[in-house]
């Protein structure tokens, strides 16, 4: 489900005073940092990222991230990727219609 601008723009307002839940270090991206996205996900629904990498490496650590998890991309600054992903059996957040 691809998220509107609208609803968008509702998260980021949401993710604004969240802290990182999830950080990927100089070890860069793997199995164990992939299950705690997806566990950040399930518990929160919208969680923030941080990467210590170059531009390029951001990119695509953040891509992969969201390939293996099925979530949104919601917002990237600097090292800070936000992320949602609906929790269908306990919804926590309930976005706009538009």
């Amino acid at each position: 489900m691809p998220l509107t601008a609208a609803q968008k723009r509702f998260l980021r307002s949401r993710a604004h005073h969240l802290k990182p839940v999830v950080m990927v270090g100089q070890h860069g991206l793997g199995e164990n940092i992939l299950s705690e996205v997806e566990i950040a996900l399930d518990a929160h629904e919208l969680i923030k990222v941080k990467i210590a990498a170059g531009r390029d490496e951001r990119a695509a650590i953040t891509r992969a991230i969201l390939d293996s998890s099925g979530a949104e991309l919601v917002l990237t600054i600097g090292q800070m990727s936000v992320l949602f992903r609906r929790n269908e059996k306990k919804p926590k957040i309930l976005l706009p219609k538009q």
